[in-house]
């Protein structure tokens, strides 16, 4: 397994006491724990979404990125997930990392300071070279669209 070096820093708005730092609650986990840094309790109505501040910013090398991802356990239990997944967090960004999360059940979901409320997955980037031609190559597939494969 390769390690990259990434670097942290804490936002200057304070909602509360330090959170510990993201980190990977296993040997085997291939994403970091991210957590609510939020003042107050934040409820979730059903079907209702919001923006929740991690507290962080990252500097992730060139050539990488940052990977906002549901975690599973939140999304089995409780319906919670993040809307735009994997969010993207680009080499050259510096604010701070949040998370969009929604609530997808009938019933209330409160973000306490402090939750695991997502994961980030550090990953390597392949930069595409765009090259326009007049017609691409035959397949089998072809141009079938979602579903082209059939149900089972």
């Amino acid at each position: 397994m390769s390690e990259v070096r990434v670097l942290v820093s804490r936002v200057a708005e304070s909602r509360g006491p330090a959170l510990p730092l993201p980190s990977y609650e296993t040997e085997g986990s291939a994403g970091l724990d991210l957590r609510a840094d939020v003042a107050e309790p934040l409820e979730l109505p059903p079907f209702g979404r919001a923006r929740v501040p991690t507290g962080i910013a990252v500097a992730l090398p060139v050539g990488h990125e940052g990977q906002v991802r549901p975690r599973s356990g939140l999304a089995a239990r409780s319906g919670i997930t993040c809307l735009n997944s994997p969010g993207t967090i680009d080499s050259d960004y510096r604010g701070e990392v949040q998370v969009v999360l929604v609530n997808l059940s009938n019933e209330p979901f409160l973000v306490e300071r402090g939750d695991r409320i997502a994961q980030l997955v550090v990953a390597p980037v392949t930069r595409a070279n765009l090259v326009e031609v007049s017609a691409l190559s035959e397949t089998e597939r072809g141009s079938g669209g979602f579903g082209h494969t059939g149900s089972k």
